[in-house]
């Protein structure tokens, strides 16, 4: 139960998060046109890269030595790493400005919003790390309403330019929030012993997430090379809308169960951090398949009611295919990628996102010049599609993650089930009910997973629905708990 626990209070958090991201992209693409959200799309990609660049070790530092709950306070070196990594922005600049497509006062507010960013993710991964779901939901629905709150501020007298401005003062002002639960009592020490041994241990796996931050961003780049900056902006635009709608379960599932396989394998062995990631990858499945592939459906409906206008025609394109393609993101960077950090093969993290990168550039260079603007999406569903087989081999050789088809066969059945009855509906609403289909679609797909799910026990529903209503009224409390990795007879 505390797994489904932290999971659900991930999951308001990130889903508060989502929301905010949606009426962003509701308000941002009716206010701008496509050519002037393109600087802020370049600019977002910007500063991922940046941020995983230079803060990825210290989160990893944070989430292999707090997760212990051995006493360990890392905060001190987490500090002085973070001072340290700020003394490259310098040339970070000089660098960025010849290389990305944009004037140097984007490039520069890019990167603003990377160190903002990267304070507030830092004290985020600590809370993590110490099961302080509660606080760490507080602080991601705080920093959701001033991002929006901030950004609708500058619409009316800036461009891009002001959206990443009020990025970076919306992160900031959040991370203030937790300042005191999480940074008082720090220790900072300007010769810290641990600081060079943590900097070389994360160094294979900073390189592996700047490199999976570069080919998560690159099709953009490549966009606005080859079509300019008006196509990255509506190919960003579905992309992004795609994404926070999609990937924020996944994050919230893995936020939750993350820490519990590290604390497992540390305390009980492999056999029980196996049967721990048997129950997660069910619940990660549950929780994003029926999500991917009833996006993809309703697609259509979902960019005329969010996007602006300009933006509706790419959306129509490339919406379903962007969503198949977050299938195999999930798969690989939510589940897959925990194998390398069980086994501390961080070089394997290089490997492969090293790969996929290659694989992404020719891939979408190549169908982007056949298919246009739809031909990045296409591309994107096969550089993630590499990218999941190549993980699933080297996951052999790290920490064998399992893959139990029994379970994985229950949610694929549930979810086709939702998807054929959101299909025949879809095809039978008149067409004077398109404005309000989502509000009949949703609920029917809704109804029909969890009826699915019920009938085939996805993720032990049943036993689940049955321990929190004894509980509830008092009646065998704690009787007939599975354990994990059992399933009813």
């Amino acid at each position: 139960m505390t797994l489904v626990r932290q999971t659900a209070t991930y999951f308001v958090a990130n889903a508060g998060s989502a929301a905010f991201g949606l009426l962003n992209v509701v308000v941002f693409t009716r206010l701008f046109g496509p050519a002037e959200y393109g600087v802020y799309v370049i600019g977002n990609g910007l500063a991922a890269i940046l941020g995983a660049l230079l803060f990825t070790w210290l989160k990893q530092a944070i989430l292999r030595e707090e997760a212990k709950a051995d006493g360990t306070d890392i905060r001190g070196t987490v500090l002085l790493g973070f001072g340290l990594s700020c003394l490259a922005f310098p040339v970070i600049y000089i660098v960025a400005s010849r290389l990305v497509a944009l004037e140097g006062r984007a490039v520069a507010a890019s990167i603003l919003l990377a160190l903002c960013v990267g304070f507030f993710e830092l004290g985020q991964e600590l809370l993590r790390a110490r099961l302080q779901a509660g606080l760490y939901m507080r602080a991601t629905l705080v920093r959701a309403v001033l991002v929006s709150a901030f950004g609708v501020a500058v619409t009316f007298f800036a461009g891009g330019l002001g959206l990443l401005l009020s990025g970076a003062a919306a992160y900031l002002a959040s991370a203030g929030l937790t300042l005191r639960g999480v940074w008082t009592g720090a220790k900072l020490r300007l010769r810290d012993p641990r600081l060079w041994p943590l900097a070389v241990w994360g160094f294979p796996l900073t390189v592996s997430i700047s490199v999976l931050a570069l080919s998560s961003a690159i099709d953009r780049f490549i966009v606005a090379h080859i079509l300019g900056a008006a196509a990255a902006g509506e190919y960003g635009a579905s992309v992004d809308l795609v994404r926070q709608a999609l990937i924020i379960p996944a994050i919230s599932a893995s936020s939750a169960f993350v820490p519990m396989a590290v604390r497992l394998l540390a305390n009980e062995g492999p056999a029980a951090t196996r049967r721990h990631l048997d129950d997660c990858l069910e619940l990660l499945l549950a929780v994003t398949l029926p999500a991917c592939i009833g996006f993809a459906v309703t697609a259509p409906h979902i960019a005329d009611l969010i996007l602006g206008p300009d933006f509706r025609p790419t959306a129509h394109a490339i919406m379903p295919i962007v969503a198949v393609a977050v299938v195999f993101q999930i798969a690989t960077q939510q589940y897959l990628h925990i194998g390398f950090l069980l086994a501390n093969r961080n070089v394997f993290y290089i490997v492969n996102t090293a790969s996929t990168l290659a694989f992404n550039v020719v891939a979408t260079s190549l169908l982007i010049g056949v298919l246009g603007v739809a031909g990045a999406a296409w591309g994107r569903v096969a550089t993630e599609a590499f990218g999941f087989l190549n993980a699933l081999i080297l996951a052999r050789w790290a920490f064998p993650m399992p893959l139990p088809p029994l379970r994985i066969a229950r949610v694929a059945a549930a979810v086709a089930v939702m998807a054929v009855v959101v299909a025949a509906l879809d095809r039978l609403l008149p067409a004077a009910l398109d404005r309000v289909s989502l509000a009949l679609l949703i609920p029917a797909g809704a109804l029909a997973y969890v009826a699915a799910c019920w009938v085939l026990d996805v993720a032990q529903v049943r036993a689940r629905l049955g321990r929190t209503l004894a509980a509830r009224f008092g009646a065998g409390q704690g009787a007939g708990a599975l354990q994990p990795g059992e399933r009813q007879g």
